[in-house]
């Protein structure tokens, strides 16, 4: 409804397996980056209707997840590997040494990306948010993590932190991790052992947390300490607090929930509207308050995979529209100007991909730039979507980002 596939770049050469997930995205310029879980894809977007891939990186360790600053690229690892070469191999890491963490790759030319420098970091980098200085000479990346087992010589309990890396920019390989905040100091609610995700909005000095059990937002004025200012919890139908998104004037935040870890069929009646689904929550005060939830109107298969995941903002003036994917649930544009009464603007789904077994697959992130919405398939690789003006958005603001990262907001007006 409202929104039409005008291009796919299908998953290839070492990424067309399908235990080689395709997830998250970010953009610079002419060019968008793709992870996977065997490396990264570079794909020259100059022309949004007829993408072309310009690279793809060979760096195995899950997840991959993407952002990217000025000449750097950072990327992911949440796997455990036997060192930080993408040419290691995967570990069981009971007794032995294994590596993960972050790496990062200059992009200087976008198409020849250089491995410049490696991080270790506790229990791993599960994803990454950038938060750079002020004079945007250092790069500050809040390294998100958990999963704690005291049997991990890297990610020994309690993990109730993040890790803060910094990366000076004019000499990227002396990256290192200068403080490990702790977040949660009485531990947290229920599993929450760190944060799966946290989107940063530098020019508010805020960054909101989805923290597992917990929502949280966080002062980040103090790039190395941030600061927990407030913390909220859905013991009714919050599973999992996965990801976290502002509207544009930093006065809102959708958290998703992220029922069933992705790999479940949670877009059904039996689960119904509630779970699985997004929280909008307004800013009052420096509080975050709860105004409703919202979750596709459409009934799945039980063989798709479809639950709340990641998504972006769509710049159009004094509006908030959101674009997100949702695994075989396919992608949702939905507007939450009025907190209480979100409602679907638009949407793409594919179908399921087997009508006789639940495969792994979907959108596992959909985001809006400068004119279109990119989305990296699971399974079918890269896509370009185009939102009709039938869906009512409004006027766009053309042109908006030089960069864009998912879990690094900027304004797009004002």
């Amino acid at each position: 409804m409202n929104m039409e596939l005008i291009a796919n770049i299908p998953k290839n050469g070492a990424f067309a397996a399908e235990n080689s997930y395709s997830s998250d995205l970010a953009f610079q310029g002419d060019y968008a980056f793709a992870g996977n879980y065997n490396g990264f894809t570079v794909y020259d977007i100059s022309d949004p209707e007829a993408p072309t891939q310009a690279a793809q990186v060979v760096c195995p360790g899950s997840q991959n997840d993407v952002s990217v600053y000025g000449d750097l690229l950072v990327l992911s690892t949440d796997s455990w590997r036997t060192d930080d070469s993408c040419e290691s191999e995967p570990i069981y890491p009971v007794g032995v040494d294994y590596w993960e963490g972050l790496k990062v790759f200059d992009i200087s030319e976008p198409t020849e990306p250089q491995y410049v420098a490696a991080v270790e970091t506790a229990c791993g980098s599960h994803t990454n948010s950038l938060a750079p200085s002020k004079d945007g000479q250092t790069l500050y990346v809040y390294v998100s993590s958990y999963s704690p087992n005291s049997l991990l010589s890297g990610c020994q309990p309690p993990h109730d932190k993040i890790s803060v890396v910094k990366i000076p920019m004019k000499a990227p390989a002396e990256a290192a991790v200068v403080s490990e905040p702790v977040l949660f100091p009485e531990g947290g609610y229920t599993n929450t052992s760190g944060c799966h995700d946290i989107t940063t909005f530098v020019k508010l000095d805020l960054a909101a947390g989805a923290c597992m059990g917990d929502g949280i937002l966080m002062d980040i004025s103090d790039r190395e300490q941030p600061e927990v200012v407030s913390t909220v919890r859905d013991t009714e139908n919050f599973a999992f607090w996965h990801s976290a998104t502002f509207n544009n004037d930093g006065t809102k935040v959708v958290f998703t929930d992220e029922l069933g870890g992705g790999g479940a069929a949670t877009c059904n009646e039996s689960v119904g509207s509630k779970r699985g689904a997004n929280g909008i929550y307004d800013i009052v005060d420096g509080e975050l308050e709860f105004r409703s939830y919202y979750k596709i109107p459409r009934t799945n298969t039980n063989t798709e995979n479809c639950v709340a995941h990641n998504g972006s903002l769509i710049p159009v003036k004094d509006k908030d529209i959101m674009v997100q994917a949702w695994y075989q649930g396919g992608i949702s544009v939905f507007d939450f100007t009025d907190s209480e009464n979100p409602t679907e603007i638009a949407w793409f789904d594919r179908g399921p991909l087997s009508a006789e077994r639940l495969i792994l697959g979907g959108s596992w992130s959909a985001y809006y730039y400068n004119g279109y919405v990119f989305s990296n398939d699971i399974q079918q690789g890269f896509d370009v979507l185009e939102i009709d003006d039938a869906a009512g958005v409004g006027k766009q603001k053309p042109n908006t980002y030089r960069e864009l990262n998912p879990q690094g907001q900027v304004r797009f007006h004002g």
